[in-house]
């Protein structure tokens, strides 16, 4: 009886982008529903010792990778031991992001790159390489964190919802590539969700828009991860769950 409750108790989620915002939130999540936690950051502070802390309160382990997902060699030097046997995780949350807003016509070189490396390449980058072990093991989720400008685009984010977009059509093709072989892949899609990121938007002017009348928190996004990750989710794939509040119908 024992020995069966150790192994039930031993699952990994792999969260890249996970101690700030969502994604710390999903970390934190995750934990509280049983999985050991790998978090990545571009670089370690109070975000990820605070992501650390909240981790091993609920019991469970965590390690913290320092890669930028921008940076294929060192992404790849990052997550090598975790590519096989059982340090290949059981649920795989791609969560970096970053948003350089600015209208298209005075858009630079530098916000339109520098969003879609971060974003769209660093997908392939961090999550490419543990394709083979998940289906030479014939089991894995995949969560991907697009955006509601993935979906319905928004002014002033050509570049973020570009690439936003990019990672749902990433997502689906990859669920037809790898169904099969019993790994599930879906999108979860927040809104305006409350996090330093959002800090700065004009919320009088936005909630208008959004038919809940609030802007939404990072554990409600967590709460659909959860959903995914867990075992009730089974019949879900190639999907993306909106978390807006009706903001994209």
């Amino acid at each position: 009886m024992g020995s069966m409750a150790n192994t039930m108790q031993k699952k990994l989620a792999f969260v890249v982008g996970g101690c700030k915002g969502i994604g710390r939130a999903i970390s934190a999540r995750l934990a509280a529903d049983g999985f050991d936690i790998v978090a990545t950051t571009r670089k370690a502070g109070a975000d990820s010792q605070e992501t650390s802390e909240t981790v091993k309160a609920s019991g469970r382990e965590f390690t913290l990778l320092e890669m930028d997902v921008c940076n294929p060699a060192q992404t790849n030097q990052a997550i090598a031991p975790f590519l096989e046997g059982e340090a290949l995780p059981d649920v795989l949350v791609y969560n970096s992001g970053i948003a350089r807003d600015n209208l298209f016509a005075f858009m630079s070189s530098q916000e339109w790159h520098d969003v879609l490396d971060t974003n769209a390449n660093g997908f392939f980058n961090a999550v490419q390489p543990f394709v083979f072990g998940m289906l030479a093991r014939r089991r894995g989720r995949i969560i991907v964190i697009s955006s509601a400008s993935g979906i319905a685009g928004q002014a002033g984010q050509v570049n973020y919802s570009a690439s936003k977009a990019a990672l749902i059509g990433a997502a689906k093709a990859l669920a037809r590539e790898i169904g099969r072989k019993g790994i599930l892949v879906n999108v979860v899609a927040p809104g305006i969700i409350k996090t330093a990121m959002t800090d700065s938007l004009p919320v009088d002017k936005i909630l208008p828009m959004v038919p809940l009348n609030r802007i939404g928190t990072a554990a409600e996004v967590a709460g659909v991860v959860s959903f995914l990750a867990g075992p009730d989710s089974t019949y879900v794939h190639g999907q993306v769950i909106s978390v807006n509040g009706g903001l994209v119908i």
